[in-house]
């Protein structure tokens, strides 16, 4: 049987349709914690494949001109793209190695981020499930770019434009060549400046994250996960449009709440997905009807109301105008008009009045 190779590996993904395809040997991981190594999954594992497809520039052009959501979340979020789009060519990626034989295990990376603590392990001597891995520092073991100051994954080819999955296998690869730190993120401090919410702290401030993998240091903000969360999630009347709609009298400025990120989610899809009974003055059911919307068209179950504002959009607004990553667009800067935010407050309308009105009657 002929031998299979990394080359032959990476080719067989580019044709499937896979933009980028990196490979890390398993002894990149030896510092992950147990709950998010990759024997915990595969104990035989010697060699993780990261892979990844492009968000496309355009996915963002609705919600950047303040027109249209849904075309983001469904293509380009936790609806096609994560769901069918880079899961179809990992899986056929997959098949391709183990007709050479060689175990390959598909990973997707949409599960939750924490473990229950009162789940025991399952067998004797191992951890608890579910394990997930750390899929932007996987990316990072298998050479594939850097994180950046957000703390999102950046390729030298896309930026912060790709989505990435991961085959753990027992097939023994030379792993690529780690990227430098600082050969991508030049910490501008654009996100910095256009963050909606403010999660993201100045380098001044010297709040920041710090991982070795081999001789190479990486380095991030230590983001605030709530106010992120807020933001993005639609928690923030600042970047979203739909909010003042269903909650005349919303005085929440996200910039200025401390919640942690489990309250954050638990405050957000609570209110974007929740039903409340119908009535005249809002008779959809939902409690903020324009979320509940965007969310069922996130065919993975998630949605995106901020779209990524400062971390993607100004990220890669910045890396292509100084020619950093090498896809750039003939016509100019992704940024191109005056941006908006709203008010995260607005004056109150008379509609709790009148539904206080008609009751009395």
């Amino acid at each position: 049987m002929t031998k299979l190779t990394k080359e032959m590996i990476r080719q067989a993904g580019y044709e499937f349709g896979l933009d980028l395809v990196g490979f890390a040997n398993i002894d990149r991981f030896k510092d992950a914690p147990i709950h998010m190594h990759p024997k915990s999954i595969f104990p035989e594992c010697k060699t993780v494949i990261v892979v990844g497809k492009r968000i496309v520039r355009g996915g963002w052009r609705g919600i950047e001109e303040g027109t249209n959501w849904i075309s983001y979340t469904y293509f380009d979020y936790h609806g096609l793209l994560n769901t069918f789009f880079i899961p179809e060519p990992l899986y056929q990626l997959a098949c391709f190695i183990e007709d050479f034989g060689y175990e390959a295990v598909p990973y997707f990376p949409g599960v939750p981020e924490v473990q229950n603590p009162e789940v025991k392990p399952l067998r004797k001597g191992n951890v608890s499930p579910d394990v997930h891995l750390a899929i932007r520092i996987a990316a990072v073991c298998a050479g594939l770019g850097e994180i950046g100051w957000s703390k999102v994954f950046l390729s030298k080819k896309f930026g912060p434009r790709q989505r990435l999955h991961a085959i753990l296998t027992d097939l023994e690869l030379e792993p690529d060549p780690l990227i430098k730190p600082g050969t991508i993120c030049k910490k501008c401090m654009e996100c910095v400046k256009d963050c909606p919410s403010k999660a993201i702290p100045h380098i001044k401030e010297n709040k920041k994250i710090q991982i070795k993998i081999e001789n190479y240091v990486y380095e991030w903000a230590d983001i605030h996960l709530g106010k992120c969360t807020l933001s993005y999630h639609g928690g923030d009347s600042r970047v979203s449009p739909f909010i003042h709609k269903d909650f005349p009298g919303w005085n929440i400025d996200a910039r200025k709440q401390d919640f942690l990120e489990e309250t954050a989610y638990k405050f957000c899809w609570t209110l974007s997905t929740g039903r409340w009974r119908k009535t005249k003055e809002f008779p959809s059911g939902y409690i903020i009807e324009g979320h509940a919307i965007i969310q069922k068209w996130g065919e993975g179950g998630s949605y995106g109301i901020c779209g990524s504002r400062s971390c993607m959009r100004s990220c890669f607004n910045y890396l292509e105008k100084n020619n950093i990553i090498e896809q750039t667009f003939k016509g100019g800067e992704f940024i191109k008009r005056e941006r908006w935010l709203l008010p995260y407050r607005v004056k109150k309308e008379n509609k709790d009045e009148k539904i206080k009105g008609k009751r009395q009657i």
